[in-house]
């Protein structure tokens, strides 16, 4: 593990000197503005709705973070072949893959504390109200949520030579899950074999990302869920996690190093 924290290590250092972390302040500018805007404002309803718009914010930014980021971690090492001397030290893939995992993780956790605790403080400012168990809980299923999609991207970059072509069909996986995911088991009743086979197939084999976006819960119904339901959404990040993972590793066993 110690080899595995060390990678993490220098991914997270690297996603730094690469600027991505700066992204995160100008995306809280543009946050900033939207929760400023509620001076303007006297409609509760309205003000509810910009919250809602700076929390969609965040999980653009986060999403975009933890894909752009992962995506291109194996194929640069490969391009500036910096793979081979990593590899030649005792170094197996499968401390790569965690590594790169866990560095990638580790980083997007960073930059969601820093977005949810600029969004409670600015939004608790306004309205006096500091709900700090929700955005605490909210925190936390955003993060295992990430986990999926880290470890999905990072199986993608596997499959597709160019990190631009595994980022787009990342995001256009992870927004599909969030839109229609939910649906797919209504629309397998309404349809005819074997359709309603193919469907519900996909429904129960898809991660169900949706479940882990907690917005609702923060702003319109300021509530906690279950903590019990949250350890059983945990759970399931962690076991499809480890699938992607292992799947990452048995693909990259097999998987030539030359660029």
């Amino acid at each position: 593990m110690n080899i595995t924290f060390a990678l993490a290590g220098l991914v997270i250092k690297e996603l730094y000197r690469r600027k991505d972390f700066y992204v995160l302040f100008v995306l809280t500018a543009i946050i900033t503005l939207v929760m400023g805007s509620l001076n303007f404002f006297n409609d509760d309803k309205l003000v509810l709705y910009l919250k809602d718009i700076a929390l969609l914010l965040i999980w653009i930014s986060a999403l975009a973070i933890a894909v752009g980021a992962t995506a291109r971690q194996l194929p640069s090492e490969r391009e500036n072949r910096t793979i081979y001397p990593l590899l030649a030290k005792p170094v197996t893939r499968g401390h790569v893959i965690l590594g790169k995992f866990l560095g990638c993780w580790f980083a997007t956790g960073l930059t969601l504390v820093v977005f949810y605790l600029f969004f409670g403080v600015v939004s608790g400012s306004r309205d006096h109200h500091f709900p700090v168990p929700q955005y605490g809980q909210a925190l936390l299923m955003h993060w295992f949520m990430l986990a999926i999609v880290i470890a999905m991207v990072l199986l993608g970059s596997l499959l597709f030579s160019a990190p631009s072509a595994n980022a787009t069909i990342s995001i256009s996986v992870i927004v599909g899950i969030l839109l229609l995911g939910r649906h797919l088991s209504t629309a397998a009743m309404q349809q005819a074999e074997p359709l309603r086979t193919i469907l519900y197939s996909f429904y129960y084999l898809i991660p169900h990302l949706e479940w882990y976006d907690l917005r609702d819960f923060v702003i319109y119904e300021p509530s906690l869920v279950p903590w019990t339901d949250c350890l059983l959404a945990a759970l399931y990040a962690a076991v499809y996690t480890a699938l992607l993972l292992l799947a990452s590793w048995l693909l990259f066993r097999r998987k030539p190093l030359s660029v």
